[in-house]
């Protein structure tokens, strides 16, 4: 039979005595951890008196003793990639209701941790100890860890306070100092560390689908090199009231310290201060990043910013400036120093930047528009002239704004777009409407010239109290009323018209006097020969008349000769010639006589063309011309014998 020595859990050791009484056999019994009971038996060790002792007896013994020597002694072996959780069964005392983690040795999950390697007095009966792995954070990633136990969390706070707890290894540290439960801000970044499971729950990118997270949140944020990244905060004290972006604390290493930045007044929401280029570790639960480009500012323009946040609005634009205010970089208000060409890290969503074009602007008013889409809304301008008809005018203004005048004109007039809607656009159309109603269409039309200078210094005196300069105006296209350019195209029409046919006559004019000259110079000889006919003819004349006033003297005297009978005759014949002397005069009546004596003999004294001119040729040819005629016409009478 087995006559037990002791009762209580754990290791039990009795006898099998015989019949004889003496004992013959020892027995041993262990209750393992799941609960069972094993029994060794085995002969005694020493030899008792009627005893005979065994090696083999002894071996075996010694064997068992080592086998549960573990349950003995309360060993337990953890391994250097582990870390123990120790779970105490019963204690001297029960954890307060609420705590989950014993700190004094109550019963329940303990704050300490077992480390890598052997420990001694966690008996299995009294303790469980569970083998967790180490936790391991990859590089380029971070942790998120939850408490499961501690203070709760202020009422104006989200997220659990950081507290010295060796990065959440030490939960004891963690308690006592104050750790809070729930969400925390502190983060674990790449590493391998120990952490008691019990009282730290830690998410990492393979486990974040299980927390309602995107394993992306769990990466380290990096910001790109030509981007910046606007914060928003998650926790804090509430920004104040009219601002709408948190300023600028220190000392929190861009929001990677979010303990420090609450305690140095950071304020949740949005946030003044933007992330660069570089890779950073931020809790999600704490901050949003949103990446931007960095502003560009291109070749030939400024950026004018517009400060929403920042220090108290003090103008400086001094007294002779009326029509706004400027202030100096940093304050709230328009920046009184323009940012010049380049990338610059603007935070957009606390500010606006106002790109101004610092080269010559086109604008056109007209059916066209420029690259730079200012002159989009402008069209040609409709005016009336004096004289009541309406015409359209296309007109291209150019100006100019300086860099530094660049921050007036936006705090007076806003935009560049408002500058040109606003300012130009009536500036320029009332002048052209006013000037036009001055002039007659054809006026407007024929001065175009002097009304584009007229135009240029008007505008040019009115823009450059805007502190605009208006570099040039310039009139394109006029297009005056349909039925008042049909009379002008007519009338010029017919003033062409006019001049080609003075042009046409007078090619005829030219015409004719080539023929002319072209038949002066092929009949040219028949001309000089004509010329010399008519010469001999009047000497021939000349010779007939003075061989018959001489033949008239010589029978006058030999009449005087004759005989006195004769005289009668000649005295009869004398008184005759002395009656028509005295009815018609001595020379008239001796012309008589020649003429007559000329057509008794045939004598020709008169030309059959008779030549008059100026001396210009032209009778020489008409003589020709009637000479050729006067052959082919009347035929040539026989003079007379």
């Amino acid at each position: 039979m087995v006559a037990p020595k002791k009762t209580a859990r754990g290791v039990v050791s009795g006898e099998i005595r015989g019949s004889a009484g003496r004992t013959s056999e020892s027995v041993m019994f262990a209750q393992m951890t799941d609960g069972s009971a094993v029994a060794a038996i085995f002969p005694p060790v020493w030899p008792w008196p009627g005893s005979t002792f065994s090696w083999w007896t002894f071996l075996i013994e010694l064997t068992v003793l080592v086998v549960l020597s573990p349950w003995l002694l309360g060993m337990v072996m953890i391994d250097e990639r582990e870390v123990g959780i120790v779970i105490k069964k019963f204690g001297s005392s029960q954890l307060p209701p609420g705590q989950l983690i014993a700190l004094k040795g109550e019963a329940g999950y303990q704050a300490d941790t077992l480390a890598p390697g052997l420990h001694f007095g966690y008996w299995f009966f009294q303790y469980r100890v569970i083998k967790a792995r180490m936790l391991q954070i990859p590089a380029g990633e971070i942790g998120l860890v939850v408490a499961n136990a501690g203070a709760p969390i202020a009422q104006e706070r989200i997220l659990a306070r950081s507290v010295p707890c060796d990065n959440f290894q030490d939960a004891r540290a963690f308690l006592l100092n104050g750790g809070e439960k729930g969400r925390q801000l502190a983060i674990l970044t790449a590493g391998t560390y120990r952490i008691n499971t019990a009282l730290f729950t830690v998410i990492t990118a393979a486990t974040a689908a299980l927390y309602e997270l995107e394993p992306s949140q769990l990466h380290v944020y990096a910001v790109a090199s030509d981007a910046v990244g606007i914060v928003t905060t998650l926790d804090g004290r509430p920004i104040d009231p009219g601002e709408i972006a948190g300023a600028v604390v220190p000392d929190h290493d861009n929001f990677q310290n979010a303990q420090a930045f609450l305690e140095n007044g950071g304020r949740r929401g949005l946030q003044e201060q933007i992330l660069l280029s570089g890779t950073w570790n931020l809790n999600p639960w704490f901050a949003s990043v949103e990446q931007v480009s960095m502003l560009e500012i291109p070749i030939g323009h400024v950026g004018v910013v517009i400060s929403f946040v920042g220090q108290a609005h003090v103008d400086v634009s001094g007294t002779d400036f009326r029509h706004g205010d400027l202030v100096l970089t940093g304050h709230k208000g328009v920046w009184v120093e323009p940012l010049y060409p380049g990338k610059h890290p603007v935070n957009p969503r606390i500010m606006k930047v106002e790109l101004v074009p610092t080269t010559n602007i086109v604008l056109n008013w007209a059916n066209r528009t420029e690259s730079h889409k200012f002159d989009q809304k402008l069209s040609s301008i409709t005016v009336r002239s004096g004289d009541g008809f309406a015409f359209n005018l296309d007109v291209a203004q150019i100006i100019h704004v300086g860099a530094l005048d660049a921050p007036k004109v936006i705090s007076r007039v806003g935009s560049m777009q408002n500058l040109v809607d606003h300012v130009l656009q009536p500036i320029v159309g009332n002048y052209f409407r006013n000037s036009a109603q001055s002039y007659t269409v054809l006026d407007f039309l024929g001065g175009r010239t002097a009304r584009q200078t007229e135009a240029a210094e008007y505008i040019r005196a009115a823009v450059a109290a805007y502190d605009v300069q208006a570099v040039d105006t310039l009139i394109g296209d006029i297009t005056p009323p349909g039925e008042l350019m049909k009379t002008q195209t007519d009338r010029k029409i017919a003033e062409e018209e006019k001049k080609t046919y003075e042009i046409q006559e007078a090619a005829q004019k030219q015409r004719q006097l080539l023929v002319r000259e072209t038949s002066l110079a092929n009949i040219q000889q028949q001309v000089v020969a004509s010329e010399q006919g008519v010469m001999i003819a009047e000497l021939n004349a000349n010779a007939a008349v003075k061989a018959a006033t001489g033949e008239a003297e010589s029978i006058r005297l030999r009449a005087l000769g004759e005989s006195e009978a004769i005289r009668a005759t000649g005295f009869a014949r004398a008184e005759a010639y002395r009656a028509g002397v005295e009815a018609l005069g001595t020379q008239s009546y001796a012309a008589l006589q020649l003429m007559q004596i000329v057509g008794e003999r045939g004598v020709r004294i008169v030309p059959d063309v008779a030549v008059t001119g100026s001396g210009t040729g032209s009778g020489l040819v008409d003589a020709l011309i009637g000479t050729t005629l006067k052959d082919r016409i009347v035929p040539e009478i026989p003079a007379q014998a």
